[in-house]
Formats: C-alpha cells, sequence, structure tokens
C-alpha cells in the first residue's frame, strides 16, 4: 500500500451546465450508454466493413431500432454510433500525431469566453471555464493536430494533404458534413461523438466517449473487453453454486449467515476492479479468468462486506441494501463473529491461491495494509461520534481517504500483484484508488440528499454536503449547522436539505466529484501500460454512469411500441440530422 498523502481539495475542473438534450437524443447518460453498447454488439455480430453508404448505414440502423424496440426518433443517433463503431478499430491502428481532433466552438461558455478567432478557428486561452481547454491539452500532449473550428475547409485541406489519416470530431456531423466524402475516398477513418443540443451555444456533449475516442490505441488490448459483460460474470461468482464450488459447504449456522451476506445485494466493484487490472496486465486483455483469480475476487468482496458489518454497528444502522442490516437481524454478537469470519475467509482464499509464494506473502501484506488504513479512518470517524464538532470540507475528505480508498486500492494492486505486474504500476494504482475512492463516497452523499425526505443527509456520519454548507453558510443558518454538527440542534431532515439547497452545497459538491474524477484520470498519465491505462479510465465512467433505472426497460418498450405503431416508415438517414 502506498503512504498516505495529506488530505486535500482538487483543482476544479469546468462543469458542463445541464441542459436538456434535444428529441431524437436518449436524453440519459445510462440510455446513451446501453444504446453504446447495444451498437457495439450489433456491429461485433454482423462486421459491416466501412465506408458504408448512407442507404446501407440507414438500413442498420432501422435493423437495430427494431431489436431495441426503441423510439425510431433515434435512429439517426444509431447511425452516427453504427458508423463509430465501425471505423473504432481502423483509428486505433492510427498514430495519435496523424490524427485530428476537431472540436465545436460552442463547448465553450460564449458569455464569459475570452478566446478570440483567426481564420483556423478559436485560439483558446486555456480560462478554465470549459472543457475545450483540457480536450486541447490532452489530445495534443498525445500529438493530435486540433481544430475549433466551425468550417470544414481547412479539415479537407488537410485530409487531401495526407497528413492526417483519422479524424475524431465532436459536432453536430452537419460541420463534418462536406468532408465526409473526401474522407471516404481516402478510406480515413472518422468518428463523431454527437452534440447532445444543436443550438450552437453553450452545447453539451457525453465527454466520456470523446476521452476514449482520443485516446483509443491499438496498443490496448482491453479496448474490445466488454465491461458490462465481465460485470455480469463475477456478479455470477457470488451465486451459492459457485461461492460453495470455490469456499466449499458452509458448515452451522455462523458460516451459512456468512454466506447469504457475502450473497447479497451489491454492486461488486472491488472484486470487478481486481479482475480487469488483471485482465488488463496479463498479456493479452481477453485471457481465460484462472481460478485462482476468482479466490482473489471473492476475497476482495469479503473484506468489503466484513467492513460494512462491522461499520452498520458502529453508526447503528438498521438497513442495508433496502433490508435489515446483518446486526439487526441476528444480534450485535453474531453480526460480529460474522464479519470476523469472512476477514478470515479472505486471508484464506489469498493463501489459497497457486501464486508464487512471495506472491501470496504480498497479497497478504497488501490486504493488512488496507484492512489497517480502513480501520484508522474508520476510527477518525469514530473518535469524532464520542466528540461531535464541525469539519471542515478538507477534514471529512481526508475521513473518505482513510475510509473508502483502502477497499478500491486492495482491490487493484491485488490484481495487479496476481498479473504479476505489480510493481511497475504501484504509485498510479495508488493515486488512483485515492480519488476514485473520495469520488466514490461523494457520490454517496449526495444520492443521501435524493433518500425520504432527505433524512439520510441529516445522518450521524460526517458528511462532505452539510461541511460545505456549514462553510458556505452564515447567520442564524451557520449557526443552526453547527448545532447540528455537535448533535445539540433539533432541524428536521427537510430544514437541513433546505439549507444545503439553499447555500448550493450539493452544487459545489458535485463539482468537487467531477474534479476527483478528473484527478483520477490525471494520475493515469504516467503510466505507460496501454491496456490498464485505457481500462482504468473507462472504469471510471463505468462506475459513475452504470446507474440502474428500475422499470425504465418496459416502461420504453411500451412507449416505444406505441409511438412505432403511430409513426410513419422513417426516410433514409441524412448525416446532417444525425445529431
Amino acid at each position: 500500500m502506498s503512504q498516505p498523502l495529506p488530505a486535500a481539495l482538487p483543482r476544479l475542473v469546468p462543469l458542463q451546465q445541464w441542459r436538456p438534450p434535444k428529441k431524437n437524443i436518449p436524453p440519459t447518460t445510462v440510455q446513451r450508454q446501453r444504446f453504446l453498447q447495444a451498437v457495439r454488439n450489433y456491429v461485433a455480430e454482423f462486421q459491416p466493413v466501412p465506408p458504408v453508404p448512407m442507404k446501407e448505414l440507414a438500413q442498420h440502423a432501422d435493423r437495430l431500432v427494431t431489436q431495441l424496440q426503441c423510439d425510431p426518433i433515434y435512429r439517426d443517433f444509431l447511425g452516427v454510433l453504427i458508423n463509430n463503431e465501425m471505423w473504432r478499430e481502423q483509428l486505433a491502428s492510427v498514430p495519435f500525431e496523424r490524427r485530428l481532433l476537431l472540436l465545436p466552438k460552442c463547448l465553450r461558455v460564449e458569455s464569459k469566453c475570452p478566446a478570440p478567432f483567426d481564420e483556423f478557428g478559436l485560439l483558446c486561452k486555456q480560462c478554465g471555464l470549459c472543457s475545450i481547454q483540457d480536450l486541447t491539452v490532452e489530445a495534443e500532449k498525445l500529438g493530435y493536430a486540433v481544430l475549433v473550428a466551425e468550417g470544414s475547409a481547412i479539415v479537407m485541406s488537410l485530409v487531401q494533404t495526407g497528413k492526417i489519416e483519422a479524424i475524431v470530431g465532436v459536432s453536430c456531423l452537419s460541420v463534418l458534413e462536406r468532408a465526409f466524402p473526401y474522407m471516404e475516398a481516402a478510406a480515413i477513418p472518422g468518428v463523431a461523438v454527437p452534440l447532445l443540443q444543436d443550438d450552437c451555444i453553450d452545447t453539451n456533449v457525453d465527454l466520456d466517449w470523446v476521452w476514449e475516442y482520443i485516446h483509443l490505441t491499438a496498443e490496448d488490448h482491453t479496448r474490445r473487453l466488454d465491461l458490462g459483460a465481465l460485470r455480469d460474470e463475477v456478479d455470477f461468482w457470488f451465486a451459492p453454486a459457485s461461492l460453495d464450488l470455490l469456499m466449499g459447504t458452509p458448515e452451522g449456522d455462523c458460516e451459512r449467515i456468512a454466506r447469504d451476506w457475502l450473497m447479497r445485494a451489491g454492486k461488486r466493484w472491488r472484486p470487478f476492479l481486481a479482475v480487469a487490472t488483471y485482465q488488463a496486465l496479463a498479456a493479452n486483455g481477453d485471457s481465460v479468468i484462472p481460478d485462482d483469480l476468482r479466490r482473489v475476487a471473492v476475497a476482495v468482496e469479503c473484506f468489503h462486506k466484513a467492513s460494512l458489518i462491522h461499520d452498520d454497528i458502529e453508526d447503528g444502522d438498521a438497513l442495508r441494501y433496502g433490508q435489515q442490516t446483518l446486526h439487526e437481524e441476528h444480534g450485535v454478537a453474531q453480526a460480529l463473529n460474522v464479519g470476523d469470519l469472512l476477514i478470515g475467509e479472505g486471508y484464506r482464499l489469498l493463501a489459497s491461491c497457486k501464486a508464487a509464494p512471495e506472491v501470496r506473502a504480498e497479497m497478504m501484506r497488501v490486504a493488512a495494509e488496507a484492512q489497517r488504513e480502513l480501520c484508522r479512518g474508520q476510527g477518525a470517524e469514530l473518535a469524532w461520534t464520542r466528540k461531535p464538532g464541525p469539519l471542515t470540507p478538507v477534514q471529512v475528505v481526508d475521513i473518505f481517504r482513510r475510509k473508502t480508498a483502502p477497499a478500491f486500492e486492495v482491490a487493484l494492486r491485488l490484481g495487479a500483484l496476481f498479473a504479476g505486474k505489480h510493481e511497475e504500476v504501484s504509485d498510479v494504482l495508488g493515486a488512483y484508488s485515492r480519488s476514485l475512492g473520495i469520488a466514490y463516497q461523494i457520490r454517496d452523499d449526495l444520492d443521501d440528499l435524493e433518500g425520504p425526505d432527505g433524512a439520510d443527509a441529516a445522518g450521524t456520519r460526517p458528511s462532505l454536503v452539510l461541511a460545505v454548507a456549514r462553510e458556505r453558510a452564515n447567520g442564524e443558518v451557520r449557526d443552526a449547522l453547527e448545532r447540528h454538527w455537535r448533535r445539540e440542534g433539533s432541524a428536521t431532515p427537510q430544514e437541513i436539505v433546505e439549507w444545503v439547497r439553499a447555500v448550493k452545497a450539493d452544487e459545489r459538491c458535485r463539482h468537487l466529484l467531477e474534479s476527483y474524477k478528473e484527478e483520477a484520470i490525471r494520475s493515469l498519465v504516467l503510466l505507460e501500460h496501454a491496456s490498464l491505462k485505457g481500462l482504468l479510465r473507462r472504469t471510471l465512467g463505468k462506475i459513475f454512469n452504470d446507474v440502474e433505472i428500475k422499470g425504465w426497460c418496459k416502461e420504453h418498450q411500451h412507449d416505444a411500441a406505441t409511438q412505432a405503431a403511430a409513426t410513419p416508415a422513417p426516410q433514409p438517414i441524412s448525416v446532417s440530422a444525425a445529431t
């Protein structure tokens, strides 16, 4: 484990101001991501070869609309994604220095942007107000030519020189429309991330997609890895038969309760991270998962589930996963014993791995260090509980760093150790997991605001939302928040949520969330292993975008079927309409 660094707030990154997408773009990130995965599955199955004429592209899009039973209004959006996916592997084979990144000026904050224009487009002043700066700096660092321009003449001239062999575009595509014939004639791969609006002022885009295409390289052997399928496979390992096969049949009540708790609902991000890290560092990104890696992954979840049992007891929580916590169901004494058993099971699984003795010893040490650091963080929180008082945002973040980050870090390190590549990536894994853990906990704090009447936001543990609210408030509200921190106040959860939103503490925390996510990505800059860099970047997007929308599928399919019955047959797809 890396040595803990002093807690500090990150450099704030520019935030896109949320605006509803236009009607022919799926309205949520989750839905757009599902469409993207469906497109990738479709292209992998039918393997259309680019360049594809527009009429044929329309046929593919229509076929996918039928398969998804989605609203036909999304057909053009799907057509764009299909075209991108057909070119993706060819784009990956083009060196960065032979690529062009084309950005629209409408991504800027128009009312505040100080950048002038010349004949080549926008001359970014790197003021930090929008995403253009970060995208430009990162792309140029990789070797891209970058243009922030509204016309296609420059693009066409660059294509004709032969110096540009691939284009990554962020646009309504109408900007690129006149360049496409040249790209097609020269068989130049071209991918475009559609803007979510088309009014050319302060527009939004799925930035995760832009980052992925910018960094796409053939050196990343995990670029075709289906993270959703991998996560499903990891989840399957926690089915009763799978656990019995791996750990043996449980004996006695304590083991049966522990096994049931291990199988209960959970996101399984930590065992997923261990497996994904191994996949990236192994010789081939799509290699078969060894049985012993399953032991490592299940061990990671044993440690995590044990910490939840102890945490629930210490915090006096009555619910977990929408059900009774283990100590509420079976009593504190039994719950403590089950938690201790799971820790022992974790070490037993690690010790049983058929790895080199020195690797097993290092895995045991890493797990022990993570357990030690997590307990230190929980200890700091418990000390505060005995003598509660206001905490600054930095103090709360430090508790997050100690409590939440170690569980992510141990997962990453165990996967790297099992792959035999830990030493060369050790520093990066430490920095990445710290930022990931803090971001994850901030999201939990923000989710608490959305609980019933905001009751979770007024809970008994240190909250970054409340720390920021107290720091921003003044007068009677600040006094009331300080009393709440000391557990002396009588404010209702609804009142606390109103104060939080009045001083925009929730907005500030969302900004910090995005900034810690960006800090995690920035930690990968020095990583030379292309597969691990690409996978960790995509994993971050997966963790923070993979949100369950209950009822979406059936409701959406019913609405789509109703609309489809009343919608005339679609016309051939057009490039300009595709965004």
